[in-house]
């Protein structure tokens, strides 16, 4: 009867340990939006490309009528910070960063926007 018992506590034991799950880091998806600046249709798909170029950026989209743009991310990967970066890396203004002025003036004659001072 001992062994009886023995054997069915092990057994239960080991079928407990099985059936937990592995905890997985699930993805945290946010939109966000960021203001950034431009004119036209060249501007947008430098915006959007400039946000797609971050690891973590799921949706993009940019509003030439309100000139922001609206990003699904997951915050695992990236934040609202990376990706108002990027952008203002390729010359667009954001209300987080500046665009460096060599990359402005390197732009378009219809890209260029009017930049606050």
């Amino acid at each position: 009867m001992k062994k009886l018992i023995l054997v069915l506590l092990i057994s239960f034991v080991g079928i407990s340990v099985q059936a937990q799950e592995k905890k997985v880091k699930k993805s945290k998806n946010k939109e966000v939006i960021i203001k950034a600046a431009g004119n036209c249709e060249m501007c947008e798909k430098r915006i959007e490309k400039a946000a797609f170029s971050v690891k973590g950026v799921k949706s993009a989209e940019w509003h030439v009528d309100c000139q922001d743009i609206h990003v699904i991310i997951d915050e695992n990967k990236c934040s609202k910070e990376d990706v108002a970066k990027a952008i203002a890396s390729v010359g667009h203004d954001t209300d987080l960063f500046k665009a460096s002025d060599n990359v402005y003036d390197e732009m378009h004659g219809c890209c260029k926007y009017e930049r606050l001072k």
